[in-house]
C-alpha cells in the first residue's frame, strides 16, 4: 500500500504513527506530496478530488482518504493491534479524542494563515484571536477530561500528532499549567512511533 504523505502534515503524521503503533509501518511505502490550497498538486488530485493529504492507495490502486477513514481501514487489516474500541464508551472516548485533535489542528492552521500566511492587507486579527481561544479551551478541556492511562487508542495517537505540530508550528504552549497533559505528553514524544516520524519543513503555498 502507498501512504501519499506531508512531512509537515499532522493529519498524516497521526495515520503513520498509527501504522507504527498498529504493527503495520513495515506494509505501507510512504510518498511525500507537497499540497497547499493556494498551490495545486496535481498528482494529489488524480487520487483526492480535495488535493489533499494523507491519502491511502491500496493495491488494487482504491485511494481511501480522510486521516480518520484511514485509521479505521488499518484498524480492519490483520495486525499485532487493534488501537479504536469496538463498543462502548471507550469506542466514542477514543473519537471523540481524535475528533477534538482534529478540531484543534484546524484551529492552528487558521492562525497560521491569519498570523503569517496571509498576505497582511487580507488578515482578520479577530478571526486570529478566535482560533486561539479554541484552543486554549481545548487544551483545558484535554487536561480535564482524557484518560490519559487508558490503553492506547487512536485518540491518544492523534492529540500526540497534533499537540507536536502545534509546538513544532510555535502555536500557543498547551504545557504551562497543565501538568497531567504535560507529563502524558513529554513520555508519548519519545514512543518509538513518534521518533520515527518527526516533523519537517513548511508549506510552500
Amino acid at each position: 500500500m502507498k501512504l501519499i504523505y506531508q512531512t509537515h502534515s499532522p493529519y498524516a503524521r497521526k495515520v503513520l504513527v498509527f501504522a507504527h503503533e498498529a504493527g503495520l509501518a513495515g506494509r505501507l511505502r510512504v510518498i511525500h506530496q507537497e499540497t497547499s490550497p493556494i498551490n495545486r498538486n496535481d498528482d494529489a488530485f488524480a487520487i483526492n478530488p480535495l488535493g489533499k493529504v494523507p491519502v491511502l492507495v491500496l493495491n488494487d490502486g482504491y485511494a481511501i482518504f480522510d486521516s480518520g477513514v484511514i485509521c479505521d481501514y488499518l484498524d480492519n487489516l490483520e495486525s499485532n493491534r487493534r488501537l479504536i474500541p469496538e463498543t462502548g464508551r471507550a469506542k466514542w472516548s477514543a473519537l471523540r479524542l481524535q475528533a477534538l485533535a482534529g478540531g484543534m489542528c484546524d484551529a492552528g492552521i487558521s492562525i497560521r494563515w491569519e498570523n503569517e500566511r496571509r498576505p497582511e492587507h487580507l488578515r482578520y486579527p479577530a478571526l486570529g484571536a478566535g482560533m486561539t481561544m479554541k484552543l486554549i479551551e481545548s487544551y483545558d478541556f484535554v487536561e480535564r477530561e482524557v484518560e490519559f492511562d487508558a490503553p492506547l487508542h487512536v485518540g491518544h495517537i492523534a492529540l500526540a500528532t497534533c499537540l507536536s505540530w502545534l509546538e513544532f508550528r510555535r502555536l500557543p504552549d498547551f504545557l504551562q499549567g497543565r501538568p497531567r497533559l504535560a507529563q502524558w505528553y513529554r513520555a508519548f514524544v519519545e514512543r518509538p512511533s513518534m521518533r520515527a516520524t518527526p516533523y519537517d519543513g513548511d508549506t510552500r503555498d
